[in-house]
């Protein structure tokens, strides 16, 4: 179903807005975006996604934009088994696949989710950050300093104080994340506006408050995908082709000098630094993203 400048993928719980570009016979490339964020992190790598011949999908998460939930009793989970649920329930609906997976942050995690337990789903893997699926056994760990400092936000959604500036300051709040988490780059706020507009979802607090609240175990999750999660509690490994990029001055998880997610990817793999990217690399290194891409298709 086509509706503007966007169509529609109907799901078992969602009808997921997606936009679409390249030839229709063109390897299917998948675009995940993350948190806060909408498709628009991804328009700097559509040219040359379509140079490579490659179909394009940019489909909005739940929560965000114009994807919305079929039924009103649905819990409005952001946990990560709803994630990876919904991007291989959106490959099935469009009849796709396999697939290069490419996502960074709530994104990345979907992607690596089906890339690990469901392979035969994704040709081939790009993600932003490294193996992004949680380990929800330890997430009550400490880390160091620096990265709990860093993690203000996700301390603050899980409080009622946080729930309610994020339903009255969803645009300052995340504002100052993209100021914070991708310190090199500067956009204007035309730019931020467009994206923004996929805030007003009205799923979107109770989506982003569950995924922060269920990571740190203070929420339960949705019980329909409790599989799943039992399956990402043991650290599945990704056998797919894959690249991770990692952004040089990412304000959320600056790039440790060893590769310890490597461990994770057990199929051929390859790390790559971008300098001077931060979090929302897409938007600040299209040219990585797309070269990836390239890479992948051999």
């Amino acid at each position: 179903m086509s509706i503007g400048g966007w169509r529609v993928a109907r799901t078992p719980l969602l009808d997921i807005a997606y936009e679409e570009h390249g030839p229709p016979g063109g390897v299917p490339v998948i675009l995940l975006h993350g948190f806060p964020d909408d498709p628009r992190v991804y328009d700097g790598t559509i040219d040359g996604l379509e140079r490579l011949g490659c179909r394009a999908i940019v489909p909005w998460l739940r929560g965000y934009g114009p994807t919305r939930f079929r039924d009103p009793g649905t819990l409005r989970s952001g946990q990560q088994a709803a994630l990876g649920a919904d991007l291989r329930d959106l490959i099935e609906a469009l009849r796709v696949g396999p697939a290069i997976l490419v996502g960074y942050d709530w994104g990345g995690r979907a992607a690596c989710i089906v890339a690990a337990l469901w392979p035969e789903r994704c040709r081939s893997l790009v993600t932003v950050g490294g193996y992004n699926i949680q380990d929800l056994a330890r997430a009550n760990q400490p880390g160091s300093v620096d990265n709990e400092y860093r993690a203000w936000y996700q301390w603050y959604f899980n409080t009622e104080r946080g729930r309610a500036g994020l339903e009255q300051n969803r645009r300052d709040i995340s504002r100052l994340l993209w100021q914070l988490w991708s310190p090199n780059w500067r956009f204007d706020e035309r730019t931020f506006e467009r994206t923004a507009a996929s805030f007003d979802n009205p799923d979107f607090v109770d989506v982003v408050i569950h995924s922060y609240r269920h990571r740190r175990l203070t929420t339960p999750g949705d019980p329909a995908l409790e599989l799943i999660e039992e399956q990402l509690a043991t650290q599945p490994a990704i056998s797919v082709p894959t690249i991770v990029l990692i952004g040089e001055a990412d304000g959320v998880d600056p790039p440790p000098k060893e590769d310890h997610d490597a461990v994770n990817f057990t199929g051929p793999y390859e790390r790559r630094i971008v300098p001077r990217a931060g979090h929302f690399l897409p938007r600040e290194a299209p040219d990585a993203v797309v070269g990836a891409v390239r890479t992948l298709l051999g």
